[in-house]
């Protein structure tokens, strides 16, 4: 470290990484959680969607297209609140 509390290219570097990993495994869980919900929402048949969904032509293509919005969607409210919630750690205590 400098001794201006500014972080090196290379810790600056790393710390980077570190953020999005921590980003990337957030949106990842999101993603995850959300198609959770939308199989638990059809084969609890809630409100008659799975019978309607397998009643269908193209079942795939209905799941589809419930599921991956949903996950798509609560991805995004995950890691919205991973950005606000973001571990900070100062790097050199001025």
């Amino acid at each position: 470290m400098s001794n201006f509390g500014e972080l090196t290219p290379e810790e600056a570097k790393a710390d980077h990484w570190h953020m999005l990993r921590f980003l990337a495994v957030n949106a990842a869980l999101g993603f995850l959680f959300g198609l959770s919900v939308a199989v638990a929402l059809v084969w609890l048949d809630v409100a008659g969607l799975g019978t309607r969904i397998f009643r269908s032509n193209n079942p795939w293509m209905v799941f589809f297209i419930l599921s991956v919005p949903m996950a798509f969607t609560f991805s995004g409210a995950v890691t919205g609140s991973a950005v606000m919630l973001m571990p900070y750690k100062r790097k050199k205590d001025l």
